[in-house]
């Protein structure tokens, strides 16, 4: 039975070519974001949010602000000053500030959202281990690794192996090469795919091409791109169009724009278990003989 569980992470912007991503550190002070006039800017939280607007840009006409899965897109229809902006977590009720303006010529590069306070799992493991606090935590953090339950990235973080993967995995492909945090036991792993994955997307006119795939603590993703055929339609992503068995699957924008646009062409990170994307994929012979079936 195919298992989907979308997963949020840090995703990058494709417009027409990869566009590098801006990363941006909380560190409990206000982040300056500032804004294209005309032009969406999307930040990526990678957490469910409620945003609240000054008095200034409660104003539809002024700023449109969106949020969806952990992004948030913002368009500034008319420049305007510095203006706080309240995130608030939907789960843990955490609060992030936001410094907003908004001026003509202000870039549109994407941003990603990192909490200083989620320490990569090298990071954590070392600080763990010189702690001089005794107890559970402290043990099972100075065990050797060959020893630790679930492997090194699950046990020196919360944080769920998929999602650091596919986070990983989106950095390097779009982030530059010196932003890209280092995820200790994750390497780049051979395909094993052909050029076009026709069985994919059946359902869509696009075409699925692979781009690369990571591996850590048995779990692999690979990131495969989508571009629209269709000159005239625009379509809604959803992964239960996805015929596969997949773990996760993370689309890095919720739609595809008519082909020819600059939004026609997005990417999704697919996660498997215990094997990669050319054990999960729906063979050819199948694919053909369930369209026979239902016509």
């Amino acid at each position: 039975m195919k298992r989907l569980i979308l997963a949020c992470l840090a995703s990058a912007v494709l417009a027409g070519e990869a566009m590098a991503v801006e990363i941006m550190h909380w560190e409990r002070r206000p982040l300056e974001i500032p804004l294209p006039v005309d032009e969406e800017r999307i930040v990526t939280l990678d957490r469910n949010v409620r945003v609240g607007l000054p008095p200034a840009l409660a104003n539809p006409e002024v700023l449109r602000v969106q949020s969806a899965g952990g992004v948030l897109y913002l368009k500034a229809f008319e420049p305007f000053e510095t203006q706080r902006v309240r995130v608030q977590d939907v789960e843990s009720g955490d609060v992030l500030l936001l410094d907003l303006s908004a001026r003509e010529g202000a870039s549109s590069e994407e941003i990603m959202v990192v909490d200083s306070r989620e320490a990569s799992p090298a990071r954590a493991s070392a600080s763990r281990s010189s702690s001089g606090s005794s107890g559970p935590q402290s043990s099972e953090a100075s065990r050797p690794a060959a020893q630790a339950p679930g492997g090194e990235a699950q046990r020196a973080t919360e944080t769920p192996v998929p999602v650091l993967l596919t986070r990983h995995a989106a950095q390097s492909l779009y982030a530059p090469q010196r932003t890209i945090e280092p995820l200790r036991g994750a390497s780049r792993v051979p395909m094993r795919l052909p050029e076009s994955l026709s069985t994919l997307l059946p359902s869509l006119p696009v075409t699925a091409t692979p781009l690369g795939a990571w591996r850590l603590d048995g779990w692999t993703v690979t990131a495969v791109k989508l571009e629209n055929n269709d000159r005239q339609r625009a379509f809604e992503l959803d992964p239960r169009w996805l015929q596969g068995e997949f773990y996760s699957a993370t689309f890095m924008h919720p739609y595809l724009a008519p082909r020819g646009s600059v939004e026609d062409t997005t990417t999704v990170f697919l996660v498997t278990r215990r094997g990669g994307l050319d054990r999960a994929l729906i063979p050819l012979e199948e694919a053909d003989k369930a369209e026979e079936g239902a016509s």
